[in-house]
């Protein structure tokens, strides 16, 4: 899976034509935001997460860190990342390319409350050289999220 399979997620809603592809990398939250031309904020980063045998995606403001304790009162459980060698096999994505679409099958994503602050955001779609700008209420629609939750940090 890569940016083709987002593309091909998007065809759904005839939106694969948003999606942007830079020459440049935008793997990092600084890259994309210098791609963009936007505030680093406006990313919208997606961190891997394993709770209870599971993948989840979080998706967060680019300038928001997981707070340990609030992710542990979420999930009932430590906050343990998807270490790097496993991403791609666990969420179908490459690292600096992950993002709530076009993932595999059972992988779980929730939206920080970090990213309402927002009228659009800027996730990536499935490289390191790729996003695409959504509202708010598409980044609900399109992540197929399982819900908001309140893990973030530092952007207050």
């Amino acid at each position: 899976m890569s940016i083709e399979a987002v593309k091909e997620y998007f065809k759904k809603w005839d939106m694969e034509n948003r999606i942007q592809e830079f020459s440049e990398s935008s793997a990092t939250v600084e890259e994309a935001a210098k791609a963009l031309g936007c505030e680093e904020k406006r990313i919208a980063k997606t961190m891997s997460f394993l709770a209870d045998g599971k993948v989840i995606l979080i998706v967060m403001a680019g300038d928001a860190k997981v707070d340990n304790a609030k992710y542990k009162t979420e999930f009932h459980t430590k906050a343990v990342m998807v270490k790097g060698d496993e991403v791609m096999e666990l969420t179908g994505l490459p690292i600096g390319g992950v993002c709530p679409f076009g993932i595999r099958d059972g992988v779980i994503v929730y939206l920080d409350e970090s990213l309402r602050r927002f009228k659009t955001v800027f996730p990536a779609c499935g490289s390191r050289n790729s996003a695409i700008e959504l509202t708010i209420p598409e980044l609900e629609t399109y992540s197929n999220s399982s819900g908001w939750v309140n893990i973030g940090k530092g952007y207050e």
